[in-house]
């Protein structure tokens, strides 16, 4: 598995998303995981599965030091003391002594980006989380924190796949070495069934679903965290990374609409 070096950790560029994974469900889904291969495994305070996921951890004869575990702290929670209780619920419910990389999940209209970046970093120094880093934030709010604050952001999660342009937020990111860790990168299920991703894939033998996300992990300074359940997609997603996309397939991919975005809640900032 291919890693991406940023702020002292490593980070596999393929994982394993939980959204809306829950209970033993969850918990199968990433004992499954783990069994597979995968060592990089993303969750939230808001999904409600740290738990299950702590639990699939336990049982796993995986060595911590092999495994890389994000989380992130909700929006309602980003006042320090706040961001305090909700890591320490984390952390429990995770059954570990350390996360790898604490994110902000969203940003918040009334957030003090100073106060929140001082208690994460303290948060880094007590290691208690190996690396920090944000999800959702646009190039403004970027500017502002790794700019101004100088906060060392190890990624920025966003959604990104094969029918939503993020070319301008790359460039930022990787102008600052910051990597982005792409959500939803088969478009919510989308990309399994769109036709030109379809004929690439029959031209290498491969899925739909294996071309959307080779074409993400193409990309320099680009991880992806597909949400699967069943161990057959997880190997599947495993698979993409022996896809082997030319010039004419990507020519192709980039021919595609790019303006789907299916996440976006009411209280997030305007993107760029």
């Amino acid at each position: 598995m291919e890693h991406l070096q940023t702020q002292g950790i490593s980070l596999p560029r393929l994982g394993l998303g939980t959204y809306r994974m829950q209970g033993d469900v969850c918990r199968a889904a990433v004992e499954s995981a783990l069994a597979l291969g995968y060592r990089h495994i993303d969750t939230a305070e808001m999904y409600g599965n740290e738990d299950a996921i702590g639990a699939a951890i336990a049982a796993a004869a995986v060595a911590r030091k092999d495994l890389h575990v994000t989380t992130k702290v909700w929006n309602e929670n980003l006042a320090p003391d706040a961001i305090r209780r909700a890591f320490d619920a984390s952390l429990k419910k995770l059954k570990l002594d350390h996360v790898d990389l604490y994110l902000v999940h969203w940003p918040a209209t009334n957030m003090n980006l100073p106060a929140m970046f001082e208690t994460l970093l303290r948060l880094k120094e007590e290691g208690r989380t190996r690396a920090i880093g944000v999800a959702n934030f646009n190039i403004a709010l970027l500017k502002t924190v790794v700019e101004e604050i100088k906060a060392p952001i190890a990624c920025n999660q966003v959604e990104y796949h094969a029918m939503l342009d993020q070319t301008r937020l790359r460039k930022y990111l990787a102008a600052k070495a910051i990597p982005l860790v792409a959500y939803c990168p088969l478009a919510q299920g989308r990309a399994a069934s769109d036709q030109t991703l379809a004929a690439i894939g029959r031209k290498h033998g491969a899925s739909a679903a294996q071309v959307a996300l080779k074409w993400l992990l193409d990309q320099d300074g680009v991880a992806a965290i597909p949400k699967a359940s069943r161990s057959e997609s997880q190997r599947a997603n495993l698979d993409a990374l022996h896809v082997g996309l030319d010039d004419e397939d990507r020519q192709a991919i980039a021919g595609l609409p790019k303006d789907k975005r299916f996440v976006n809640p009411g209280f997030a900032p305007a993107w760029d």
